[in-house]
């Protein structure tokens, strides 16, 4: 699966060498990876082509920031009816997305002859078909929305790690030379070989700090299933709970005066929690039983892309970047990350 991440991700790098050679030496990276990480979740997860990727892809981008800006008044009575044209659109992208995804399933379940499936899609339509269950299928509702749920949540988070990790990057370049030399003690200049990805530790390092400062789903949601005592509060059945995530990873009394820093090496005695005195205080993806699914899907899409982003590239801020992190279901830079990329 990890070598269908590397062609997406070397035709985005030579379509940088291109424009850099053309005298655009400012590319907007959160942009580009947002894009190829779509791809690369399109090709690893459903096995579908460049064009029906990007086709779901751009309607769930759509349908995101629909969505944000009808669901912020949820809770408030008569909520669905503050912005019935934002509600309208949403309904209308959910049932083209519907549309889009049953196609493809019927096309794969139409040249299906049997044989063991690789990816995602695969795998949940064989269903009844392993080891001769019965009844394990999933309905056609049932495979659209695990469709859905596995393409927006399997490239957002990859993309704005990466997205925000080069924004830090290039605020701190000797990081970036430690992990190009990394990259080059541990890889060298050959061809990628996934089995040395545990030996980034660095690059590891990098990520889980990253996550931290800027994590990618800014919150989680749990819903309490009977009454539950905190000291003396009560939180009662049912209670729909927000756990703000930002406030957690930036909070000093349990991370320390140096909370707001950029500092990888917190990392590297305690892999786990680097140094927060609480064991809740570090949730990158969530925590219990309904922690993400594809964390080690997205630990390796981050190292194929950054190790083969930082072999050709070097980066620094560009004059036209405006700092303003923006919370639309995810975190990502509200103006985009304009960046100065130069070729090693």
């Amino acid at each position: 699966m990890a070598s269908l991440m590397v062609e997406p991700a070397t035709n985005m790098l030579n379509r940088w060498t291109t424009l850099i050679s053309c005298g655009q030496a400012e590319i907007d990276v959160e942009r580009e990876i947002t894009t190829t990480a779509g791809e690369i979740i399109a090709r690893t997860s459903f096995g579908l082509s460049h064009q029906n990727g990007n086709k779901v892809f751009e309607k769930l981008r759509a349908a995101q920031t629909t969505l944000f800006n009808s669901n912020r008044y949820v809770g408030v009575p008569f909520g669905k009816w503050i912005c019935p044209k934002k509600n309208l659109e949403a309904t209308k992208l959910g049932h083209e997305i519907d549309q889009l995804l049953l196609s493809i399933i019927h096309a794969r379940k139409q040249s299906w002859d049997g044989s063991p499936q690789k990816d995602l899609l695969g795998l949940l339509m064989e269903g009844s078909h392993l080891d001769g269950r019965s009844g394990k299928s999933l309905t056609a509702r049932e495979l659209v929305d695990e469709c859905k749920t596995f393409f927006f949540g399997g490239h957002e988070t990859t993309a704005l790690a990466l997205t925000w990790t080069l924004l830090l990057l290039s605020l701190h370049p000797q990081w970036q030379h430690q992990l190009r030399e990394e990259i080059k003690q541990v890889i060298g200049d050959e061809e990628i070989d996934f089995t040395r990805f545990a030996h980034l530790k660095k690059m590891e390092w990098v990520m889980k700090e990253v996550l931290r400062l800027y994590s990618p789903a800014p919150n989680a949601q749990r819903q309490a299933r009977e009454d539950i005592k905190v000291d003396e509060l009560v939180i009662p059945n049912g209670t729909n709970i927000w756990i703000d995530v930002v406030a957690l990873h930036h909070d000093p009394t349990i991370w320390g005066g140096d909370v707001n820093e950029f500092r990888p090496e917190r990392f590297k005695d305690d892999s786990l929690y680097g140094g927060c005195k609480h064991k809740m205080g570090f949730l990158p993806f969530g925590f219990g039983g309904r922690m993400c699914v594809g964390r080690n899907l997205t630990m390796m899409e981050y190292k194929v892309v950054l190790t083969l982003m930082l072999r050709r590239f070097s980066f620094s801020i560009s004059p036209n970047y405006r700092h303003s992190p923006s919370i639309m279901l995810s975190l990502r830079p509200k103006f985009g990350l304009p960046l100065i990329v130069k070729p090693l």
